[in-house]
C-alpha cells in the first residue's frame, strides 16, 4: 500500500530552470523564465496579468499583445507553503493528469515555483457550481480524474489521516498557554477536543467504504474553468492531489460551494441538487471504470451519506491549514477568521449529518 502518485512510464521529463522569482517583486524573474521558455519573444513587450484569487501562491500570466492565446503561467510558491504541500506529489499529479487529458502543459519548475499553460476560459462563482448544466459538466470532470489508475499495481492509501495530522503538528506548539496567539486559545477548540474529533473521524469514516482514488483535494470554485465555446469544465491547480477518499472530494467541493472570500455555509447543496450532481457523477464514473452506466438507487443513497460524513473531514482539514497560513502566510486574508468557522460549521453539522445512515 502506498499514497505516492505513479507517472506513467515515457512521460517527458520535467525541465529546471536555476531562477529564484521574488514573491514580492514576481515580473523581473518572471521575465527571466520567459526569456528561457519563450526566447523568441521580444522581451520588452511581453505583457503581464497578476491573478489574486490564490490563499497559497503567487501567480501571473505573461503574453504578447498580438497572439494572446500563447499565455505562460508563473505560480511562485507562498512563504512556507512546502510544510503543507509535497510539491514531488504536485508535480506528479500535474504529469498523471496531463497525460490523461485533464491537465495544461506543466513547461518548466523553477527554484520556488512552476510554469505551466493557461488555460482559457471563465473561472467559476458560487453561482455557477449551482448551474445544472455547469454542475453536471463538474460532476463528470470528477469521474474522470477519479478513474484515472496512477499507482502502477499496488493497492492506493489514502493519505487524509496522515496530511491531517501533520497539518495538526505543525500548530499544536499554538496551543500552549505560553503561544502569543491568544485569539487561537480564545476562539479555536481546545487541542484536546480537536485530537478527540480527529480520532474519531478517522475511526468512523474509515469505515464507510469509501473507495481510494486519485482526487484533486482542493476543489473551490475558483479552481475549475468553465470554457463555454467548446462546452467542458477542466480542474486546475493540483497541490493537495493525491490518493483519497472518492467521498472526501466529493464532500470537499460542496463545502466549497459556500466560496472563500466570505464563506455561507447556507449555499451547502440541499439534497436534490446533491441527487442530481452524484447521480451524473455516478453514471460517469461506472462508464469509466466498469463500462456501465446503470446506477441503483442504494448506490445513490450509500454515495449521499459517504459524502456529507466526508465533508465533516473537510472543515477539520481545512480549518488546520488555515491555522498554518495564519502563522506563516505573506498573502492578505484572515486565515484564523476561516479556520474558526470552518470548525464552528463541523460542530454545527455533525448531528444532523451523523444520523445518516447507509442503506442496508
Amino acid at each position: 500500500m502506498e499514497t505516492q502518485i505513479h507517472v506513467p512510464l515515457g512521460s517527458p521529463v520535467i525541465r529546471k530552470i536555476p531562477i529564484f522569482v521574488d514573491e514580492h517583486n514576481v515580473t523581473p524573474g518572471a521575465m527571466k523564465l520567459i526569456q528561457q521558455l519563450r526566447p523568441a519573444w521580444d522581451i520588452s513587450n511581453v505583457k503581464t496579468k497578476y491573478f489574486t484569487d490564490g490563499t497559497t501562491n503567487k501567480l501571473v500570466g505573461c503574453y504578447l499583445e498580438d497572439s494572446p492565446e500563447d499565455v505562460v503561467l508563473v505560480r511562485v510558491y507562498g512563504n512556507k507553503t512546502e510544510l503543507i504541500v509535497d510539491r514531488d506529489n504536485e508535480l506528479k499529479s500535474f504529469q498523471v493528469l496531463h497525460a490523461n487529458g485533464c491537465a495544461p502543459h506543466l513547461y518548466c519548475t523553477f527554484q520556488n515555483g512552476i510554469c505551466y499553460e493557461f488555460i482559457h476560459g471563465e473561472a467559476l462563482g458560487t453561482e455557477d457550481v449551482r448551474d445544472p448544466t455547469i454542475l453536471r459538466l463538474i460532476a463528470k470532470e470528477m469521474a474522470r480524474i477519479h478513474a484515472i489508475h496512477a499507482h502502477n499495481g499496488c493497492i492506493p492509501k489514502p493519505d487524509l489521516w496522515i496530511k491531517m495530522r501533520k497539518y495538526f503538528s505543525l500548530v499544536a506548539t499554538e496551543f500552549t498557554d505560553q503561544a502569543s496567539n491568544t485569539r487561537i486559545q480564545q476562539e479555536v477548540p481546545s487541542k484536546a477536543v480537536l485530537e478527540q474529533e480527529m480520532a474519531w473521524m478517522k475511526e468512523h469514516l474509515s469505515s464507510l467504504g469509501s473507495p481510494v482514488v486519485l482526487c484533486h483535494n482542493d476543489l473551490l470554485c475558483k479552481n475549475i474553468i468553465h470554457n463555454s465555446k467548446e462546452g467542458h469544465v477542466r480542474f486546475i491547480d493540483y497541490e493537495y492531489s493525491s490518493y483519497n477518499y472518492q467521498a472526501f472530494d466529493i464532500g470537499n467541493h460542496f463545502n466549497e460551494f459556500a466560496g472563500m472570500t466570505e464563506p455561507d455555509y447556507l449555499l451547502y447543496p440541499d439534497r436534490e441538487m446533491q441527487m442530481d450532481w452524484l447521480r451524473v457523477y455516478l453514471q460517469a464514473y461506472k462508464k469509466f471504470t466498469k463500462k456501465t452506466e446503470e446506477v441503483s438507487q442504494q448506490e445513490l443513497e450509500t454515495l449521499y451519506v459517504q459524502v456529507n460524513k466526508f465533508a465533516l473531514a473537510s472543515h477539520f482539514f481545512w480549518g488546520f491549514w488555515a491555522l498554518i497560513q495564519a502563522k506563516y502566510s505573506t498573502i492578505d486574508f484572515d486565515f484564523l477568521g476561516y479556520a474558526v468557522l470552518r470548525f464552528n460549521t463541523y460542530f454545527e453539522t455533525k448531528p444532523a449529518v451523523m444520523a445518516l445512515q447507509i442503506p442496508e
